[in-house]
Order: C-alpha cells, then sequence, then structure tokens
C-alpha cells in the first residue's frame, strides 16, 4: 500500500486516505464557494484519485501576483483576504486543519477576483491538543514551532494569513526585522486598517495572535469604501 494516513470517518465502512477525508469533511454542511469542491474520488490498493471541479478562468494566486502590472490596489488585497479568511475560518469550523496555506494553494479567477482555497494534502484533524510535526511550507511555519517544536492549528492558521497579505502586498517573505517595523509602525501606503490586520495576525506570541474566529470583523475586512490606488511596493525592498 503506498505511503500515507488512513483514517475512519462517519459513513464510510472502510478508513480512507487522509486528503479525502479532509475534503469529504470541509465539503460538508453548505456549499462554500472559496473552497475546492470534491466531485468523486477512488481508492486502489496502490495509489487514490480524487475528481475536483475545475474553475474557469482560474490561475494561481502567486502568478496572478507575478503578473500583475504595477502597485495592487489595496481593496483589491482586501477583497481576496475577506475570501481566503472565510476558507480558513470554515475550515476549523468544519474540524480541518488545512496546514499549508499559501498563494500557490489558491486558484483566482483573474476576472472576478473570486478565490479557491486548494491541496489539503498537507492537512490534518483539527484538535485542540498542539501539533509537534509540520509538513505545510516552510516559509509559512509559525514562530512557537521553530522555538517550541509545537503549534496549535487555529493560531498558526491566522500565522499563514499574516504571511499571504504581506507576500501580495511586498511579493516577498519577510524578515525578522520587517516583523518587527510592522509591529511598531505603520507602513506608508497602506491604510492603517491594512496594518493593524497584518500585525494582529503576525505577532510572534500566538497568545497575542488575534483569534481566527474575529478576523472577519476586523475593521479592515469590513470596509467598504471608493477604490483608490495604494502604493505600496517599494517600501521593502527585495
Amino acid at each position: 500500500m503506498f505511503d500515507t494516513t488512513f483514517i475512519r470517518i462517519d459513513g464510510f465502512a472502510q478508513p480512507l486516505p487522509i486528503e479525502i477525508v479532509l475534503q469529504t469533511l470541509v465539503n460538508q454542511g453548505p456549499r462554500v464557494p472559496e473552497i475546492i469542491e470534491l466531485l468523486d474520488w477512488k481508492v486502489e490498493r496502490d495509489f487514490y484519485c480524487m475528481v475536483l471541479e475545475r474553475p474557469i478562468p482560474c490561475q494561481p494566486l502567486n502568478d496572478f501576483i507575478e503578473s500583475y502590472v504595477g502597485p495592487i490596489d489595496e481593496d483589491d488585497i482586501r477583497f481576496i483576504m475577506k475570501q481566503v479568511v472565510f476558507a480558513a475560518q470554515t475550515c476549523c469550523q468544519r474540524k480541518v486543519l488545512h496546514r499549508d496555506i499559501k498563494l500557490e494553494n489558491l486558484l483566482i479567477n483573474p476576472d472576478t477576483l473570486e478565490v479557491k482555497l486548494i491541496d489539503f494534502g498537507c492537512g490534518d484533524i483539527l484538535e485542540d491538543e498542539a501539533y509537534t510535526d509540520y509538513s505545510g511550507t516552510a516559509e509559512y511555519r509559525p514562530p512557537e514551532f521553530l522555538e517550541t517544536g509545537k503549534y496549535h492549528g487555529e493560531p498558526a492558521t491566522v500565522w499563514s494569513l499574516g504571511i499571504v497579505l504581506f507576500v501580495m502586498l511586498f511579493w516577498k517573505f519577510p524578515t525578522r526585522r520587517e516583523l518587527n517595523t510592522i509591529m511598531n509602525k505603520d507602513i506608508e501606503g497602506l491604510s492603517e486598517e491594512c496594518c493593524d490586520f497584518m500585525r494582529c495576525c503576525l505577532k510572534i506570541d500566538p497568545r497575542e495572535r488575534i483569534k481566527l474566529e474575529r478576523l472577519n470583523r476586523h475593521s479592515w475586512i469590513k470596509t467598504n469604501e471608493e477604490k483608490k490606488s495604494s502604493e505600496i511596493m517599494g517600501q521593502f525592498g527585495s
């Protein structure tokens, strides 16, 4: 048998690969357009396959960002982040820890900016206890895991959302010095609300991070103001 974790889920007689389980759990309940839909699946002796929806048009969010001409409008970034936050909240509400929320795992419709979270292959069942292994992308690891070898699912998810926002804004991953800068002052060209949202997500101490369930009530996410260009590139040079 191939190397993957099998677990049991209500409604199925046999244990299933964990990726299928997570996709099944996260698709239970009301349909969530911000999460890729599992249409069908099959498990064989040496492999398993899943049939997923194929949104058209779409591209990975990192490709969309890289192809963007000029500075990205903060209102567009807010619209994208609002969807990503909702997808992350839905995962955790349905006891799914995605553990690899990053630009590459977000599909975006370049015409409408609608976003879908994909790829649950690094995920796990969400537990209250601390995790001691991290199978997601290194650049999105929460600092508490690097310091203690442990982390909790929801605070780690909030950290990854902060990194997603930073990368969309500045097209790079933050250094420790840049994180300190964010904690101590607003960034020129960004709204105070945007800076505060990023600051709330990227607190080094997970106990001080904003709760995942509060993110969609943050003033930045709730802001509905007229579109205006935010000249944000160049604050943190490559």
